[in-house]
């Protein structure tokens, strides 16, 4: 087995890890992504926030939850992503201490 060989199993789509914001439609989920950016010119600091259409075809994800995407073909007009893994659970509403 040669390096190219093994090396063609490892995925080459980009993966992203974000906090699942609704899924209210079905065998999606929207997936928020937040990220620091210094302002170019005064070095300020703010949120920029990206929304993904996630496939989630066996609805594993839940609102809350940090899940790991990653990229795929197109799936409909706004999904391109697909569900990989739960990272972190959402915590239950009534747990909250």
């Amino acid at each position: 087995m040669t390096a190219e060989t093994k090396n063609a199993s490892v995925s080459t789509h980009r993966r992203f890890e974000g906090t699942v914001v609704s899924t209210r439609m079905q065998k999606t989920a929207v997936v928020r992504i937040d990220r620091r950016v210094a302002h170019a010119k005064y070095g300020k600091y703010f949120t920029l926030t990206t929304k993904f259409m996630v496939h989630d075809p066996e609805g594993k994800a839940k609102v809350g939850d940090l899940i790991t995407f990653e990229e795929c073909r197109p799936l409909s007009r706004n999904k391109r992503w697909r569900y990989v893994a739960t990272v972190k659970a959402a915590m239950p509403a009534g747990s909250a201490s």
